[in-house]
């Protein structure tokens, strides 16, 4: 790889660790449920998103399936806690 690359790859890297922290700060102060989950959805794709940069940066194609898994986990979730959401608080 060459260092233009490289330089590229760690900067996309601290964006995505900058995003995670402010998901997680909305995740912790949020004042509603709804306000928690889509942050906690928020954080399961940037989470994936970084394994995707980490399977670039070291190649390996087993950062990518744990990607895929943990973005089809994370979508899982975000329904099922909408459904809760929906039948905690009536339509």
């Amino acid at each position: 790889m060459t260092a233009f690359y490289l330089i590229n790859l760690s900067v996309i890297m601290g964006v995505l660790a900058l995003a995670m922290t402010l998901a997680f700060v909305r995740f912790a102060l949020g004042p509603t449920l709804a306000d928690r989950v889509v942050a906690l959805d928020m954080m399961t794709i940037i989470g994936a998103g970084l394994l995707v940069v980490a399977g670039v940066v070291f190649g390996g194609p087993a950062f990518l399936d744990i990607a895929l898994m943990l973005a089809l986990i994370g979508f899982v979730s975000t329904a099922v806690f909408a459904r809760y959401i929906e039948r905690r608080h009536g339509p």
